[in-house]
């Protein structure tokens, strides 16, 4: 056992009131976001797979990067139908394995983030539908009864959005950006009244995020970004997620996105309103991200050649935003390359 391996089974010792073996300690991959790894709790003849979400080394790709929210959210949303992992702990000092981390149980499923499953195409459609489902019982979340109406402002979802990822890209930007500051200008200038109903926000909605066990969803992920606001931004970034050649939605069988929103609306009654504005808008949030992580592998702080290759994709995601407001003009993009 390690030195970290010891001290682990020590505050695990702390959190169940006995003895704590550790098993099968190992890193998983998964996303670009945080760190996670695999173990077993053993307990005298008890066994639990368990999974630590680390906070990322700052600076991190999203910041500010508050796992305390993160476990917040997911314990709130225990009771509820939406399929999240049931969270144990949090351990927000860093004191145990140098970076605050939450624990929480390893829920069975496979994620297709990049590969399409070797499925059957009723498979495949049940699949698509039961991401619809899920993402229709996240909006439909009583924020009352959960204790989430007060995570965020919601009346000011949109306005907060733009904002925060306009400092975010002001932040690590290294000369002009013409063709995303044009980008931000048209969204502010063109930016619609916000849905009338204020739900809990995903953030992250993309089919990567979701596990399947068969063709059933078994949970939801990655919930740095929720909030609360306007849900067409989710579907605004599950439609531009849905047309990526990768994944379930690159299977030959996977349904249009026309009928994923039909889906969707029949079981959430919210009807989508201004999709190319949100598919703006969150092509300007994915460049900017995509942005970040380019800068950061510049300064050394992430050797993650994933980072380089998202990056070449900003001009792509600059001109379809603009596309869906209007704007055909051909603009420089700058500076958005690591040297």
């Amino acid at each position: 056992m390690t030195r970290s391996d010891g001290r682990l089974a020590e505050w695990l010792a702390h959190q169940v009131g006995d003895d704590v073996r550790i098993d099968g300690l190992g890193s998983v991959e998964f996303g670009h976001s945080a760190e996670m790894l695999a173990l077993t709790m053993v307990t005298g003849d008890s066994r639990r797979d368990v999974v630590v979400r680390l906070r990322p080394p700052p600076p991190a790709l999203l910041e500010p990067y508050d796992l305390a929210r993160q476990f917040r959210v997911l314990r709130a949303l225990a009771p509820t139908p939406v399929r999240v992992p049931p969270v144990l702990w949090l351990e927000p000092t860093g004191d145990v394995l140098g970076r605050p981390f939450l624990m929480m149980d390893r829920v069975p499923g496979d994620v297709y983030e990049m590969q399409a499953p070797d499925a059957g195409p009723g498979r495949i459609r049940r699949m698509c539908e039961g991401m619809a489902e899920q993402l229709a019982q996240i909006h439909l979340v009583d924020l009352d009864a959960v204790s989430l109406a007060g995570l965020d402002d919601g009346t000011r979802h949109l306005e907060r959005e733009l904002n925060h990822w306009a400092d975010e890209m002001h932040r690590v930007q290294r000369g002009p950006l013409p063709a995303l500051e044009r980008l931000l200008r048209e969204l502010h200038d063109t930016a619609p009244a916000a849905h009338p109903r204020i739900t809990l926000v995903h953030g992250d909605a993309k089919p990567g995020n979701f596990a399947f066990v068969g063709d059933d969803v078994s949970a939801v992920f990655d919930w740095e970004m929720t909030t609360v606001g306007d849900p067409l931004t989710d579907l605004g970034w599950m439609e531009l997620l849905w047309m990526q050649p990768v994944g379930i939605t690159s299977h030959p069988a996977a349904i249009s996105f026309d009928q994923f929103l039909s889906h969707y609306t029949e079981i959430s009654g919210i009807q989508p309103a201004n999709r190319p504005w949100y598919r703006a808008l969150n092509a300007y949030k994915m460049a900017v991200i995509c942005l970040i992580g380019s800068m950061l592998y510049a300064d050394g702080n992430s050797t993650d050649e994933r980072f380089v290759l998202n990056a070449s994709g900003i001009p792509q995601l600059t001109q379809l935003g603009l596309g869906d407001l209007g704007i055909t003009e051909r603009l420089d993009d700058g500076p958005v390359l690591p040297a």
